[in-house]
């Protein structure tokens, strides 16, 4: 078993309190329709999204590796602007993790926009291998998502204000 941490960081064009209410309170609307070549649907199995809410998103068939994952809301935290979500079942946890957490944090800059960031935390089953090829590719795919939401919000100025 392993235990480790992936980081993805970048700049944002977009203001932090835009981005954040965007990610943290909308999306399961804003990610099916700004991302449906990779989202087909994001439905919350229990509460209203806040601390405790269970979200199942469901992948389309471009996702080779899993269909579903559902998450917990773990922390939702508005006057920083960080949100941290544990993944409960789906994904790669039983079949490569034994655990995974995220905490999603926007960091407003002084010369505009913010710094996104994205930290896993996560223990590989006994035996597992940590395929940094994979773990690389997460990171990228992470970023190319943020990137589409970004400019979905710079084309929509009026949006999550």
């Amino acid at each position: 078993m392993v235990s480790g941490t992936a980081i993805t960081e970048d700049v944002c064009q977009v203001e932090a309190r835009r981005l954040w209410n965007a990610m943290s309170k909308d999306s399961h609307n804003l990610l099916p329709k700004v991302l449906p070549e990779i989202f087909a649907s994001v439905t919350l199995l229990q509460g209203d999204g806040g601390v405790g809410t269970i979200k199942q998103l469901n992948f389309t068939p471009a996702n080779k590796d899993f269909s579903f994952v559902k998450e917990r809301v773990d922390e939702i935290d508005e006057e920083k602007m960080v949100y941290k979500y544990t993944t409960i079942e789906g994904g790669s946890l039983g079949e490569k993790v034994s655990a995974a957490s995220f905490e999603v944090k926007f960091v407003p800059r002084k010369e505009g926009g913010c710094v996104a960031s994205w930290i896993c935390n996560y223990e590989t089953l006994p035996g597992a291998q940590l395929d940094e090829g994979k773990v690389k590719e997460i990171k990228e795919n992470s970023i190319a998502m943020l990137k589409k939401i970004e400019q979905y919000l710079l084309s929509n100025p009026n949006l999550y204000c």
